[in-house]
């Protein structure tokens, strides 16, 4: 079917974010189109060229506005594509000399990619211009005269001039972005579905308390003053169109401007925006100052725990809060997370009773600890992130927060909640007499103790840890995430620490390289103390910290039995049993000399700051970057201690073949042992919860199970947590 232009309507195309469809429709009519059909991400609409016109302007929510000049089915092979685009006129739509661009979308099963669709489309147009005896139009992909847009989908092709050139959710303004933002277009669909439209008519305020760089106040402000979007865009893609009409545009134009300045004038509105990051309030006051709007909003510096009704602001007024706080994409963030949706919920509860909230979120599960049950829930994408408009109403002051929400002063807890903290509360009672007599300031407060709550929580000098042990597929994953998010809540406030000290991981079993892959790329490290020892920590990083807690009995025993002799450390990980021995006690002193060995360059620096930390000779305590079994099998020295802690399970790239200590730790004793001088004493350790010791061994060797003796307080709850011999030469007879 071709372009029609029956009583001057031609077809056209609206594109816009998924799910913004029956709005854009909507939007269309009020702008004198037409619509006659919705579509996935957009709408045909029959408009005359004025009506084009007004919804390149004047549209809050399209993404491109698109003439038709082809819409045909059948569409499949190469040949099919370029005979289809070698009909259209394209002298009544490309001036001679003209610049041409093609965005091409979809597929077909001959037509894979977007580069070969677009350059099957610009020559179709080509020779079409060529058979005419017209010159070869230039290609410019940034900034082109004409820029046609085509979208094949199951066979059926439609192509058109994109009328508006750059995205129209590009307004102009908004060059400082901040972080994560909103697309313009998407922040006007949240305030028309958040009611802003009916509520600026009567004079409501408007309140974000998390604006970043401002784009929900400032798409507010223009629909407030009564301005047109792109009325600031110098250049759209119908300018470049043979059929342009400037006289007509320019009128709109005129009208446009016009009808801005007579709103920013009668706006009655009052606009706020709150954030603690002075980077983010800059870019959101630079932005408005862009957009036309500056005055229109007050922007100030406060955290929602700071959050207060504006100065002047009628207390009887009810206006409408909305806000796109972070959604938590990734699981570290969860704990400051959970903390400030709360706070959200508590600050707009206390500061506007009465309101209206709007909150856009892509985890709902977080949407809930704001503590009001939303009446209305509008999916939509934002991105490639499936994410949720939560409507509620805040309480009248004097009520209190529904089951599970936030209340005037703290959120309540849940009773799995509240159970959870009493059980951290009696921990904390148990092990207080213990960590003052040892002055430990690591050490672990809770392991899975209620099976609902399958975490570990450890706290290092103050600092918290926490391990997620993944749930099996029994659990219900929505009821699992929820208990988490209790448990994050419940632990700042039963600790008394910051949520952002609270760090947050998910232990999956153990798959090999579980242990050393990477988490994140901080680079946060900080000291403790662990007896005569300090030590580097990173909570965020990897997996694991630096610092196994439960062998802190093991590594204070390898400082008693030290005293001027030989260590060598097997699998040292962040060598702090080394520096240990290295230290010694008080009364005997440690190590002559040392060598630490593993395989992992990150952990052999790390051990080597831990040295530098305590002052430790790098000539008399050695790292060796090695395979430890490779190690054991070619070298020659003698030492009189020896401490063998292998993991339970290693397939690492820079080994031949894999570990498993259950299976090869026969190989590896009897290696060690090899290296073990007489009289010495080889400490074998490992985390294989139903180790059982190689008979073999103990028909060898003079074996002692010493696991028993292994335990601080903090982690006698798991007597399988890890399995300590002390293995020594038989006497001869």
């Amino acid at each position: 079917m071709s372009e029609s232009s029956q009583r001057g309507t031609r077809t056209f195309l609206a594109t816009c974010p998924k799910g913004l469809e029956e709005l854009l429709a909507d939007e269309l009519r009020t702008l004198g189109a037409e619509p006659r059909k919705t579509t996935v991400a957009g709408v045909h609409f029959h408009a005359d060229l004025e009506a084009a016109y007004r919804a390149c302007l004047w549209s809050r929510l399209a993404n491109r506005i698109v003439l038709c000049l082809l819409r045909e089915e059948g569409i499949e092979r190469p040949e099919e594509l370029h005979r289809a685009v070698s009909g259209v006129d394209w002298p009544s739509h490309l001036r001679p000399g003209a610049t041409l661009a093609v965005d091409f979308h979809g597929r077909s099963e001959q037509i894979r990619h977007t580069r070969f669709g677009a350059q099957t489309v610009k020559d179709g147009v080509v020779d079409a211009l060529q058979a005419r005896g017209l010159s070869r139009p230039g290609v410019d992909l940034q900034r082109p005269d004409l820029r046609l847009y085509a979208h094949l989908h199951r066979g059926r092709l439609t192509l058109g001039v994109d009328l508006s050139g750059e995205s129209l959710h590009r307004r102009g303004y908004r060059r400082d972005v901040g972080h994560a933002p909103l697309k313009e277009n998407l922040a006007a669909a949240l305030l028309i579905r958040a009611g802003w439209p009916q509520r600026l008519r009567d004079g409501a305020p408007l309140v974000d308390p998390l604006c970043g760089a401002g784009t929900l106040l400032i798409e507010a402000a223009l629909m407030a003053a009564d301005m047109a979007p792109n009325l600031n865009r110098v250049r759209f893609g119908f300018h470049g169109w043979a059929q342009h009409d400037e006289a007509l545009w320019a009128e709109l134009k005129r009208e446009a401007e016009a009808r801005a300045s007579i709103g920013r004038k009668r706006c009655r509105n009052r606009l706020y925006g709150f954030d603690e990051s002075p980077p983010a309030l800059a870019a959101a006051k630079s932005n408005a100052m862009r957009a036309g709007i500056p005055a229109l909003i007050e922007f100030s510096g406060a955290s929602l725990n700071q959050l207060q009704r504006p100065d002047g602001l009628d207390e009887e007024a009810s206006g409408l809060v909305i806000t796109n706080p972070p959604y938590g994409e990734r699981l570290g963030e969860l704990p400051e997370l959970v903390s400030l949706y709360r706070e959200l919920g508590e600050g707009v509860r206390n500061a506007f009773p009465g309101w209206r909230l709007a909150v856009f979120t892509a985890n709902p599960d977080l949407g809930h600890r704001i503590g009001m049950r939303a009446d209305k829930q509008y999916s939509l994408k934002n991105g490639p992130l499936e994410a949720k408009l939560l409507l509620m109403d805040v309480p009248s002051g004097g009520s209190q927060a529904e089951e599970g929400g936030a209340g005037a002063a703290t959120a309540p807890r849940s009773e799995g909640a509240q159970m959870f903290a009493n059980r951290l509360e009696k921990n904390r009672k148990r092990l207080k007499k213990w960590l003052k007599q040892s002055s430990e300031t690591c050490y672990r407060l809770y392991d899975a103790d209620m099976p609902e709550y399958a975490l570990a929580v450890d706290v290092y000098d103050g600092r918290v840890h926490v391990q997620e042990y993944a749930p099996p597929r029994s659990v219900n994953a929505a009821q699992a995430q929820k208990r988490l998010f209790d448990a994050l809540q419940v632990i700042p406030e039963v600790l008394d620490v910051d949520p952002g000290q609270v760090v947050i991981k998910r232990r999956e079993k153990q798959s090999g390289k579980a242990q050393y892959r990477k988490q994140a790329s901080s680079g946060e490290r900080f000291q403790v103390r662990e007896g005569r020892a300090r030590l580097w920590v990173n909570l965020r990083d990897y997996l694991d910290t630096g610092l196994f807690l439960d062998h802190r009995p093991v590594r204070r025993m390898l400082g008693e039995m030290a005293a001027g002799k030989r260590f060598l450390n097997l699998f040292c990980y962040t060598a702090a049993a080394t520096v240990q021995a290295a230290l010694g006690s008080d009364e005997t002193g440690g190590a002559c000399d040392s060598v630490s060995v593993d395989l992992s360059n990150t952990y052999l620096e790390w051990a080597r700051d831990n040295f530098a930390l305590n002052g430790l000779d790098p000539s008399r305590h050695r790292v060796v970057r090695d395979d430890c079994l490779r190690w054991l099998e070619t070298a020659r020295a003698e030492f009189d201690l020896i401490f063998l802690d292998p993991p339970t399970f290693s397939n690492s790239k820079k080994m031949e073949g894999t570990l498993d200590v259950q299976r090869d730790h026969g190989r590896l004793v009897e290696l060690a042992m090899a290296r073990l001088a007489p009289g010495g004493t080889l400490v074998f350790s490992n985390n294989q919860r139903r180790f059982q010791l190689d008979e073999g061994v103990a028909d060898r060797f003079a074996v002692e199970d010493i696991s028993a003796r292994t335990f601080d307080p903090d982690f006698n709850r798991r007597p399988d947590i890890h399995h300590v011999f002390l293995i020594r030469h038989r006497e001869a007879a």
